[in-house]
């Protein structure tokens, strides 16, 4: 066993020196935790800290390159003012735009400065001597002058010392002067540099010739900066693009020449850029997000289309904020007495964004609107209905696959109303289409030259119907895409022929796919509007290669805060030349302003019994059916009586002539009679001999 001890001792600053044979263990303490607060009291001063040394380093770094830039703004000032460079930078910049003739002036003015200039430096040649006699010929003249002076006021004082008083005057006011300079050159060597350092600095700061991240903070996040040409031009340098960015490095004017007029388009500004060679016009499109941000807006704040022009960008750049604002409200609602014209008026829809007033035509027209779910479809939708409802010569079938009852307020003016999501009233929408397939045969065997009013056949939440998976007793799907399919047979039956006879069919939508929205229902229609979408696979099913090709962008859409905002490819709207679509802000129509203007448009009809389920294989009575569909009118056309009779139930009344409705009425004594020129059926006349007829089969079953 080792002889040696060991010795344990927690303090080693009081331990006694140990023998040569003892090993001495020292116990260090544990050191005490830090405080949690601490801790944090040192990180947040070590962030302050570093945080205090980025500003002073920004605040070093702007002043210092408002010193150079301004030098350098200066020097090239000089430059253009002393050379023909400017001239030369301009002439370059016409060139590269193709504009000859600008640039044959400036190469003419140019040429008139060189002469000039030749002119000046060969004068500089005579010019000592003749500044040389000059001043002889002044300092001569001066001292005549003063010597002439100084006589004058000795004859006057009678003192001849007062000869030489004027120029000696000249002579201690130039010793004066010479004192003055003497005194201040040495102050004036000192503060003439910071002088001109102070008139550098302050060129640079006004022309912000400092890093971007080095700019005080009011500056880099300003929102709403006007939008001038410079900008513009150094949104487009700084957007990724090395062609474009070297092609504006190399313009004399640095890029002025790509831009147009900048012009206000309502609540913001148009300007179109033509693009340098060997820049493609998707390389801007596809970045506009950084577009934007450059421009210092936000994204959806910047619209990027393709105009006539070729290699041309059209930029609408809103006013910071101005997107966000509510549009009026729709001339359908502070305009009681509006009527609609189907084949001649617009409807008013709503604002695009220059503030222009957006009217769509309906003639003649199959309207597709489509969007991601409660973007304000429906409500733009039954904005065009409402207004189309004020023509009375107009009838409507309306199947809503919904059934919250957004199109209650049609009940009373809709010849046909069905609404709710089960597959039943899909069945009874897709046999609402079909029927207005037969009206639409009917129409088009008629004799030429024959005029028919419009027939609108609205289905919203149409893709409900492709969707349905219920086959009839035949095994034919209602829905689907396949040539078996129901719903679709009937829809593309209408887009082929229907245009032509005013049978039309308007669909709304949610996010489309190609089983909710087959392609060929798609392209059926004239008028093709979307709200917000998802993916730009989607915007192309709902507008169509061609306008998103041209910078229809729904998918760039914010949704639930675009609400109501659509994206238009039409001919019926009014879209700038070169455009391919346009963007439309819509009016919002509540419900109890809806109610008002169907009242309105109530008010012009002859009153209309509307069909809320399509019954079909039953026995009809002719003459309750006739009495039904006179309504509360005294007096209805033969023509629109069998109309309302062939929409409440087409295969009993869908092949009625006028004869037999006359014999119909003739058996009960209420035959048609005519009313200022036109065969009418009297509503009296057919209630008292259907009275007639029930008083008849009481007292025959009484007997």
């Amino acid at each position: 066993m080792s002889d040696n001890v060991v010795h344990l001792h927690k303090n080693p600053d009081t331990t006694p020196e140990p023998p040569s044979n003892v090993t001495t263990l020292t116990v260090v303490p544990e050191p005490r935790p830090v405080p949690l607060w601490v801790r944090s009291g040192r990180a947040v001063r070590k962030v302050a800290t570093a945080e205090n040394a980025r500003t002073a380093g920004r605040i070093t770094v702007r002043h210092t390159t408002y010193v150079l830039g301004g030098a350098r703004i200066v020097a090239r000032r000089a430059w253009d003012g002393r050379t023909a460079a400017r001239y030369e930078r301009l002439l370059r910049a016409a060139e590269a735009a193709g504009n000859y003739e600008a640039a044959t002036e400036w190469e003419e003015r140019g040429q008139r400065y060189r002469e000039a200039r030749h002119r000046r430096r060969m004068d500089l040649l005579t010019s000592p001597v003749d500044a040389a006699k000059g001043a002889a010929a002044g300092v001569g003249l001066g001292i005549g002058g003063l010597l002439l002076i100084g006589i004058a006021l000795a004859v006057a004082t009678k003192d001849a010392v007062d000869v030489i008083t004027p120029l000696m005057a000249v002579v201690r006011l130039i010793r004066l002067l010479i004192t003055i300079v003497q005194v201040t050159w040495g102050p004036l060597i000192t503060i003439g540099p910071l002088l001109a350092l102070l008139g550098l600095w302050e060129v640079g700061r006004r022309a912000q010739a400092a890093p971007y991240w080095a700019l005080p903070d009011n500056v880099r996040s300003s929102e709403g900066e006007p939008i001038t040409p410079s900008i513009v031009v150094k949104a487009l340098r700084d957007l990724g693009v090395p062609a474009l960015r070297n092609a504006i490095k190399d313009m004399g004017d640095a890029g002025a020449s790509m831009l147009g007029p900048i012009r206000i388009a309502g609540c913001g500004v148009e300007v179109d850029v033509t693009l340098p060679s060997g820049v493609s016009t998707i390389e801007v499109q596809q970045r506009r997000r950084k577009l934007a941000e450059n421009l210092t807006r936000h994204e959806h704040e910047v619209f990027i289309t393709i105009p006539e022009a070729a290699r041309t960008v059209r930029l609408w750049v809103a006013d910071s904020g101005a997107l966000d604002e509510p549009i009026g409200p729709s001339p359908l609602v502070t305009d009681e007495t509006m009527t609609a014209d189907y084949a001649k008026g617009k409807a008013p829809w709503g604002q695009d964004l220059r503030g222009d007033a957006a009217a769509l035509s309906l003639y003649q027209r199959h309207l597709l609107i489509t969007g991601l779910s409660n973007q304000g479809k429906t409500v733009a939708l039954r904005s065009l209905a409402l207004w189309l409802a004020l023509d009375k010569s107009v009838e409507f079938w309306m199947g809503d696959l919904k059934g919250v009852g957004d199109w209650n307020m049609f009940d009373g003016l809709a010849t046909r109303l069905i609404q709710g999501p089960t597959d039943e009233h899909v069945i009874q929408v897709t046999e609402m289409a079909e029927d207005a397939v037969a009206e639409m045969n009917r129409r088009l065997q008629a004799p030429p030259g024959t005029q028919f009013p419009a027939l609108i056949v609205l289905v919203d939440e149409a893709q409900v119907a492709f969707m349905c998976p219920i086959k009839d007793e035949d095994g034919r799907f209602y829905g689907g895409s396949k040539a078996t399919s129901r719903y679709y047979m009937a829809a593309r039956k209408i887009h082929n022929q229907g245009r032509a006879v005013n049978v039309l069919l308007w669909q709304g939508t949610q996010d489309p796919t190609d089983q909710n929205l087959p392609k060929l229902v798609r392209e059926g229609a004239h008028t093709r509007a979307s709200l917000a979408l998802g993916t730009e696979s989607q915007a192309r099913m709902a507008l169509g290669d061609k306008a998103v090709d041209g910078g229809a962008a729904p998918n760039l859409l914010r949704p639930g805060l675009d609400q109501g905002t659509l994206v238009v490819a039409s001919s019926g709207i009014h879209i700038p030349k070169g455009q391919s679509s346009i963007t439309v802000r819509t009016h919002y129509v509540d419900d109890d302003a809806a109610k008002a203007i169907i009242e309105r448009a109530k008010a012009l009809r002859d009153g209309v019994t509307t069909l809320h389920v399509i019954e079909r294989g039953e026995e009809r009575d002719p003459l309750a059916d006739i009495a039904s569909v006179l309504g509360d009118a005294p007096r209805v056309l033969t023509q629109t009586v069998l109309q309302r009779l062939a929409a409440l139930n087409d295969d009993a009344y869908g092949r009625w002539s006028f004869g037999d409705l006359k014999r119909a009425l003739e058996d009960v004594g209420a035959d048609p009679r005519k009313s200022d020129g036109r065969m009418v059926v009297d509503r009296e006349r057919v209630v008292r001999a259907l009275a007639n007829r029930d008083d008849e089969g009481s007292a025959s079953a009484d007997g």
